[in-house]
């Protein structure tokens, strides 16, 4: 059984990528007791490769996706809580995808991906397939975040330009910079769009309707402060994420975690590393 202390590594992809691909996260960590995680929703597509025991799913929200164990998995965007069981001993990589990068990097457009999760073996980019075996022969995280580099890039170069309709492209990258507080009439109206057609177009290509995008890339947000909980607690983070009050975002939170904040930090934080406090691999 792997002992020791927990590992932690981010580094961000090269520019050529930025626009597709937040960040690489590697983890080690021996010793956990927290027998089963949420995956939360976000902004992120995630692809999550395993360097040990396979992943086991145990549900997904929102779809007739049954249970199932994979080496390595893309998850799309989701509105619940993902189960997910945890093993005492867990090693990989987790990479944050733009909804946009989608078609680029994985062949197919998000919204086909929402609420589901795919091998990567079944994806239609052979050079993904074969990662769990090739990231788990190597020594360090250095070395397996140049791999994702060169992988992904000719991921990206045999696909060619971005797909998706610049209007949309455009509607997600201002939904997310406002943290999820924009109306649909709102982007409609800056897109020059009827609100109709372009809540149509929107989820076609994201897999969210704009609405549905603005829950999530707030809750995200709002996830996110709760790893570092600031001075004034969770009013605070309600206000700062744009939330009526403290009981507004406890009621999302619920709907979206399937459990309080409180006690979602007393349950899962301990286990979780704030990514945001850790150096760049070399």
């Amino acid at each position: 059984m792997a002992t020791g202390e927990p590992e932690w590594a981010v580094c961000r992809p090269p520019p050529a990528l930025r626009a597709l691909v937040g960040r690489y996260i590697g983890c080690r960590q021996p010793g956990l007791t927290l027998p089963v995680r949420r995956g939360l929703p976000g902004r992120h597509l995630t692809v999550i490769i395993s360097l040990a025991e396979p992943i086991r799913l145990l549900g997904m929200p929102g779809s007739a996706q049954r249970p199932g164990r994979w080496q390595g998995l893309v998850g799309g965007l989701h509105a619940g809580p993902a189960l997910i069981e945890q093993h005492h001993y867990q090693a990989g990589l987790h990479l944050e995808l733009d909804p946009l990068g989608a078609r680029t990097l994985l062949g197919m457009p998000s919204a086909e991906l929402s609420g589901w999760v795919v091998d990567v073996a079944e994806l239609p980019r052979p050079e993904l397939a074969a990662l769990p075996d090739r990231l788990r022969e190597l020594p360090d995280w250095a070395s397996r975040f140049q791999l994702l580099d060169a992988t992904l890039l000719r991921a990206a170069n045999r696909a060619g330009p971005p797909q998706p309709p610049g209007e949309v492209g455009w509607a997600w990258r201002r939904l997310v910079g406002a943290g999820g507080a924009l109306t649909v009439g709102e982007l409609a109206a800056e897109v020059g769009w009827s609100r109709r057609h372009f809540s149509e177009r929107f989820a076609r290509e994201v897999g969210l309707t704009p609405k549905q995008a603005g829950r999530v890339v707030r809750f995200g947000r709002a996830a996110e402060m709760l790893r570092r909980l600031p001075a004034g607690g969770l009013a605070r983070v309600a206000h700062d994420c744009g939330y009526f009050d403290q009981a507004h975002l406890s009621n999302e939170f619920r709907a979206m975690a399937g459990c309080s904040p409180r006690t979602w930090i007393a349950e899962e934080l301990p286990f979780l590393q704030d990514p945001a406090g850790v150096g760049d691999a070399p």
